[in-house]
């Protein structure tokens, strides 16, 4: 059973569409054993309380250096027992110690088709607005693992989402979550837990099922 550790900055949509598709059958062998938030006011929190999740708040602010932040991150993570961090929303930058004791352990989901509109400062609302402001006709979601870099990990899965005439940057945002987000990272969460997703010179190799 593969443990996961879900982070979450938010409202946890995505959170949420992680536990639905398990109750549902359609992610396997996992099962969510923390919640962890950036924010106290989250949304997320509320989630995972009545999911009987444990959850915990963990902010910058409640340190006054950066590297104790990184090592109360790490050892919540670890405190937990998680087998992969998931990234659902979150707007942490992932410490490089934590990066460190998780190679290929981590996985985050970017609103967007990598390597369009993402690295430092890509993020939430702006994502779309800068699609729209471009005028691409195709955007989408990209599930990576992640790396020392923004942005930058191996890709496990994308999923195209078309652009349409009228399009607010709320608009395209919740159709990019309906229609990509939240079905590329219960996917790719399904797949790690079965043992399908492999690294190779930082390329993803899916096996085919059993």
């Amino acid at each position: 059973m593969l443990k996961l550790a879900v982070m979450v900055s938010g409202g946890g949509t995505n959170l949420q569409a992680i536990l639905d598709a398990i109750a549902d059958g359609t992610v396997t062998n996992a099962q969510v054993v923390k919640v962890i938030s950036n924010s106290s006011k989250a949304y997320a929190l509320e989630r995972a309380s009545k999911a009987g999740i444990p959850a915990q708040c963990i902010t910058r602010k409640m340190y006054p250096v950066q590297e104790q932040f990184n090592q109360a991150l790490l050892a919540a993570l670890q405190e937990s027992g998680a087998d992969l961090v998931v990234l659902a929303g979150c707007l942490v930058v992932i410490p490089q110690i934590v990066v460190d004791a998780y190679p290929n352990r981590i996985i985050n989901i970017h609103p967007a088709l990598i390597p369009s509109f993402c690295g430092t400062g890509y993020y939430g609302l702006g994502v779309h607005e800068k699609a729209l402001e471009r005028g691409v006709k195709v955007t989408g979601a990209t599930v990576h693992f992640v790396d020392g870099g923004t942005d930058t990990g191996p890709i496990i899965l994308q999923k195209a989402v078309e652009i349409q005439e009228g399009d607010t940057p709320e608009v395209l945002q919740r159709r990019v979550m309906e229609q990509a987000e939240w079905v590329i990272l219960p996917r790719a969460i399904d797949l790690i837990a079965n043992g399908r997703v492999e690294v190779t010179d930082r390329k993803v190799h899916i096996r085919p099922a059993d």
